[in-house]
């Protein structure tokens, strides 16, 4: 790598490392490279078994913006590590694949995969216009559980724009089972919006989703508390080189 571009990445990798460890209580702001990223979120309950797993739920959200105003650079790939004291359990809970709802509108995907829900919430882009300008395009999004990959699980991202043009996302998002301090990765590769012209502006999100299999009581996403923090490491890359690199510890009690 060249040395200004490690400046830059190492730069940054502590810069949102101190964003990432107040994300959980108060918010964070954090400016770098011309991208100013407002992020919050939370889980619950906090308190939580040392031992064995509880069922939990969880929200966020984060804002992209360009300093100055106009177009954000676009984030272009997201991919999280989840640490061992976190558990996704989707066995036994119906799956929906992602060219089941790869034309659907969020309304008639959720109709169609109603219960592989595990998640939704809201995305927005800017689009820029060909003679200047640029408009906000919104839809709800929402999180399918997907089908298994290798063994491993997935979720299949929706989402649908209308601005200029009708564009319906289904992104498939494997989550790799690994050893060591991280249990769980998801590689999330975002394709390019209303042909390059768009980019993401706002995510937000609620996790969680109890269900039944096997006549037990389940959850989608369960955790305990080992060490009074719950940590999930970020690596987001964005248009034009800029790498983000940083972890996330979120505070629990151990009951």
């Amino acid at each position: 790598m060249p040395r200004g571009r490690l400046r830059t990445a190492t730069a940054l990798c502590c810069a949102l490392g101190a964003v990432f460890a107040s994300f959980a209580s108060a918010g964070a702001l954090l400016e770098v490279n011309g991208i100013v990223i407002r992020a919050d979120g939370a889980f619950e309950p906090r308190l939580l078994p040392r031992h064995g797993f509880a069922p939990i739920s969880f929200q966020g959200h984060i804002d992209i913006d360009a300093k100055g105003g106009g177009r954000p650079a676009a984030l272009e790939e997201v991919v999280l590590g989840f640490d061992r004291d976190g558990r996704l359990s989707a066995g036994g809970l119906p799956t929906c694949p992602a060219e089941r709802v790869a034309n659907a509108s969020p309304a008639e995907a959720r109709g169609l995969c109603a219960s592989a829900i595990v998640g939704a919430g809201h995305v927005e882009a800017s689009i820029s216009l060909p003679g200047g300008g640029a408009v906000p395009a919104r839809s709800p999004l929402t999180i399918f559980n997907g089908p298994p990959e290798a063994g491993h699980p997935t979720v299949v991202l929706h989402a649908q724009t209308t601005v200029p043009a009708t564009q319906t996302f289904a992104i498939p998002v494997p989550i790799e089972l690994r050893p060591g301090q991280f249990r769980y990765r998801a590689t999330l590769r975002i394709p390019p919006i209303a042909a390059g012209l768009g980019s993401l502006t706002h995510i937000d999100v609620e996790v969680g989703r109890r269900f039944r299999a096997a006549g037990r009581a389940r959850s989608y996403v369960s955790a305990h508390c080992s060490d009074g923090v719950l940590e999930t490491h970020g690596h987001l890359i964005f248009a034009g080189g800029t790498v983000i690199d940083g972890a996330v510890q979120k505070f629990c009690r151990a009951r």
